[in-house]
């Protein structure tokens, strides 16, 4: 059987991880860190955010579309939706817990000009507002800066610790530009304390199931 929601706009929607009955779309593409550098004199055209429900086939849209406005992935946990709004109009950046059909909540606001906002995103364990760029700077709920390597990208913060992802290859042939018959790509898993120390360092990648288990392959 095939079912329509009681919106359909042709967006693409996307499962919200760690849960099963909501999907999300944002209207747009432009992140925050786009949207921050655009050249544009009349400035962003605005997004908005779309909580789809299969189970009921509701559709709801917590706020209505603003110029200078765009929204983040969503993250579920402990029975809510959380996201966030970047509002260049007020020069900020909010987290807000949100349950589809209820009121939206803010958690916590950032000035936008005292935040980097490339790879701005959320992240568990918990709910985390971080960003990596040439650092890993965490925002919320505690403060975290460290340099990361070009080859790293932090995945997930777990138990007072960050879990890092750096990909590797060996084997690559500089000389003729190409990959020769012992060339392996793959990853280590790097785990750093919140001042930035290497706690531990593995061969590995994560993989995070839909009840919250990591896996390493």
């Amino acid at each position: 059987m095939i079912r329509k929601f009681d919106e359909t706009k042709g967006l693409n929607i996307t499962k919200i991880e760690s849960q099963s009955r909501f999907a999300y779309a944002v209207t747009d593409f432009e992140d925050f860190y786009d949207v921050l550098n655009r050249n544009d004199k009349n400035g962003y055209r605005g997004a908005v955010i779309k909580f789809y429900d299969t189970d009921t086939g509701k559709v709801y849209t917590p706020f209505e579309k603003e110029r200078n406005v765009t929204y983040g992935k969503p993250l579920y946990f402990n029975g809510y939706y959380f996201f966030l709004k970047g509002d260049f109009n007020k020069n900020t950046i909010m987290l807000y817990k949100y349950y589809p059909g209820s009121d939206t909540q803010v958690v916590q606001s950032f000035a936008i000009d005292k935040t980097e906002l490339y790879n701005l995103s959320l992240m568990g364990e918990g709910v985390s507002v971080v960003s990596q760029k040439d650092f890993f700077n965490c925002y919320y709920p505690y403060r975290i800066s460290f340099p990361l390597q070009p080859n790293e990208t932090a995945v997930i913060i777990r138990e007072n610790r960050v879990y890092l992802e750096a990909w590797f290859e060996d084997g690559w042939d500089s000389e003729n530009d190409r990959a020769s018959e012992d060339y392996k790509f793959y990853n280590k898993i790097i785990i750093k304390d919140f001042d930035g120390n290497t706690v531990s360092e593995e061969t590995g990648s994560l993989y995070i199931t839909d009840d919250g288990t990591v896996w390493i392959s």
